[in-house]
């Protein structure tokens, strides 16, 4: 029996150990592909379930209890937090109404803290006034639907975590800094001199260690509420604050995250430097989403990211998913009517045992004709 037991943990071990070496050779191979998430976590998980397995195995009651206690607490943690969900949610939009615009961008979670406590009254109310078929069926299909996005959330999530795992080189030629909007139509707001300062640091830590000035590149055009356009104006900030002008390019032509790259890429390109090396930078939460572009237009370029408020974090997340699900958004209208077909099945399944039977016998006996 013991030896089965011990069998069994290297089984788990050796899978374990393949789930990475995939996770590795698709992330490394690139690092914007959402699928990544799926091979870390089932690496991730069965990492824990193999290492508990494995202590388990020990029969050491002095490394168990400790552990598993820890453990305990950890599912307790998680539980609170799933069971307080709405409330967290309500809590954070209380704090975003205090401090930001309320624009629907910003109310994100306050939306969803309102849909999850209004999710178990609509349930029974569909559940009381329609018939059996019709219940399950509008019951069973938001849930999948909801199922399948929290998937890909978490799988967003998991990415957009690995993705601030990225130390640069200090060998690069150029930085580029995303633009972010303007206040009183020509200043730099706090959020896009977060990341304008960011990129200042790592210039200036380039120059003082390898002794190499990159070129950065400040990116954005000019809105309809702006005196200048983003780039001019993000230039004047970064040479204030220590750029040498020669090394402050302003790109003021893009509107949008693929325009900053595609535009930024045109300058690179002018320049005529072999095989440039170059980063990017924008706000944490944006830096996943910004590679995706920065691939789309081709420009070889990874992400380093400003800190962002956290109580600004919830929202600014939700809207990059709903940005990055919404690049795909055929393949997801067809998942989405596969859920459909799913629930319809289910239900009249559930409401009509014999119905399926009935199908298949038809179905039978018209293969019997031919």
């Amino acid at each position: 029996m013991a030896s089965n037991y011990i069998t069994t943990l290297k089984v788990g071990w050796v899978f374990c150990l393949i789930w990475l070496v995939i996770f590795l050779f698709s992330y490394l191979r690139d690092r914007t592909k959402l699928r990544n998430g799926i091979w870390f976590n089932i690496f991730f998980y069965s990492f824990w379930v193999d290492l508990g397995l494995t202590i388990l195995a020990t029969n050491n009651d002095k490394l168990i209890y400790p552990i598993g206690l820890l453990f305990i607490f950890f599912l307790f943690c998680i539980g609170v937090a799933f069971a307080l969900q709405a409330f967290l949610l309500l809590w954070n939009a209380a704090i975003v109404w205090r401090r930001e615009n309320h624009s629907p961008a910003n109310m994100l979670t306050l939306y969803l803290g309102i849909i999850i406590l209004l999710m178990p009254f609509v349930e029974r109310l569909i559940s009381d006034h329609l018939p059996y078929f019709w219940s399950n069926l509008l019951i069973s299909f938001p849930a999948l639907c909801i199922a399948y996005a929290v998937f890909w959330f978490y799988n967003y999530l998991t990415m957009l975590v690995l993705y601030q795992l990225y130390w640069p080189r200090l060998n690069k030629d150029f930085i580029i800094v995303l633009g972010a909007g303007l206040m009183n139509g020509d200043q730099v707001t706090p959020l896009l001199g977060q990341r304008i300062d960011r990129g200042i640091a790592f210039y200036q830590k380039q120059n003082q260690k390898k002794h190499k000035r990159a070129k950065m590149i400040l990116s954005g055009g000019q809105g309809g509420d702006e005196t200048v356009p983003e780039g001019e104006a993000m230039r004047k900030y970064a040479v204030a604050h220590g750029i040498d002008p020669n090394d402050a390019i302003a790109e003021f032509e893009s509107k949008t995250t693929l325009q900053n790259m595609r535009f930024s890429k045109k300058i690179i390109d002018s320049l005529k430097i072999e095989k440039p090396k170059t980063i990017f930078v924008t706000n944490n939460y944006h830096t996943f989403r910004a590679a995706m572009f920065a691939k789309a237009v081709g420009l070889k370029a990874s992400g380093v990211g400003s800190r962002t408020a956290r109580f600004f974090l919830p929202n600014a997340v939700m809207r990059e998913y709903i940005a990055v699900v919404n690049r795909q958004r055929k393949w997801h209208a067809i998942m989405i009517v596969i859920l459909f077909l799913i629930a319809f099945l289910f239900s009249l399944l559930e409401a009509h045992p014999g119905a399926i039977a009935h199908l298949m016998q038809g179905f039978q006996n018209f293969l019997n004709n031919l």
